[in-house]
């Protein structure tokens, strides 16, 4: 199949490399001033958790080929930060490049603002359970072995037997929820009340410290734990019937305390989570997905203690 990359970006080019060496044809839309400097490969460094749950370490080369204008694609994979989605709409739209979009991002939006911020193109939307850093030529990352999506039924895309089969080709299962939307935003509300917690003491531009401090401290997750189920009432007054979605939430049901114990013996067993938390390094996408939670408390006047606590002092410093 031939499938495009919105960017260049470590979500993307994760799920573009598994799928070019599955023998797919992947290629990056790149901005007219940001061509010429695009490497011609990128240095691979993987924890794959696809075939073991602990993930297996693999570095590899990924070449990098650039998508040409006026193109047509059997899928097109948007994967980008802070609400941006209509931007990169905008760029697919001028370089007259078509197929079935792949939403692999936050987003706080209605599905009906997506509709209307998608326009034309068939999309489904999906969220990818991988994540990294790249820095000037290399690529480190983490790949576990399936990603959400959205059923057959809501998707708006005529293919999506294809796409199926393009992921169960890279080995890569699906989990379907009740609705991706509403899904999107419990997982934004999770991270925010992880996010808050981690930097409650006002500092942000750390996140790999961040990560580190909070996953070994017991009392720190014990607060990020009160912190969710704060957060998912903001989730709850936007509609969303959270007894749709307890596997997701059964963590977060438990006493504090003894979630606490739980999560960092989860943490330190689970590498792939683990080596994840800490590569995550885009301070401005983690505020926005907080600043995103937090003003819609505010204007539904909810009361949530911790998580208001927490960001107030993120705000204060960064003021």
């Amino acid at each position: 199949m031939r499938i495009c990359i919105v960017g260049l970006g470590v979500i993307g080019t994760t799920y573009g490399y598994v799928f070019q060496k599955a023998g797919h044809q992947v290629e990056h839309l790149l901005r007219e001033g940001k061509k010429a400097k695009a490497p011609k490969s990128l240095n691979i460094s993987l924890l794959d958790g696809r075939y073991n749950k602990k993930g297996d370490e693999k570095r590899d080369q990924y070449k990098v080929n650039i998508a040409d204008s006026n193109a047509e694609y059997d899928f097109i994979i948007l994967s980008v930060a802070s609400g941006r989605i209509k931007d990169a709409i905008a760029t697919l739209s001028q370089n007259h490049i078509r197929g079935s979009l792949i939403l692999f991002c936050n987003f706080w939006n209605s599905r009906e603002e997506l509709n209307e911020i998608v326009g034309e193109y068939p999309y489904i939307i999906g969220f990818p359970t991988a994540g990294g850093r790249l820095l000037q030529n290399n690529l480190e990352c983490v790949l576990f072995d399936h990603i959400m999506l959205e059923g057959e039924g809501k998707a708006g895309i005529s293919n999506y037997k294809a796409l199926k089969a393009l992921l169960e080709s890279a080995n890569l299962k699906t989990e379907i929820p009740h609705d991706m939307v509403e899904w999107i935003w419990i997982h934004m509300a999770i991270n925010a009340g992880v996010t808050s917690s981690a930097a409650k003491e006002g500092k942000i531009e750390n996140p790999k410290e961040l990560a580190l401090n909070l996953m070994n401290d017991v009392h720190a997750l014990s607060v990020a734990v009160k912190s969710i189920r704060e957060t998912l009432q903001v989730v709850k007054t936007r509609g969303v019937d959270l007894s749709l979605y307890k596997n997701e939430l059964l963590p977060y049901k438990i006493p504090a305390t003894f979630a606490g114990i739980i999560m960092k013996q989860m943490f330190k067993k689970n590498e792939l989570t683990r080596r994840i938390m800490t590569l995550h390094s885009d301070v401005g996408d983690m505020m926005y997905g907080c600043k995103c939670v937090y003003e819609t408390g505010k204007l539904k006047h909810l009361d949530l203690p911790v998580f208001y606590t927490n960001m107030d002092n993120i705000f204060n410093v960064d003021v």
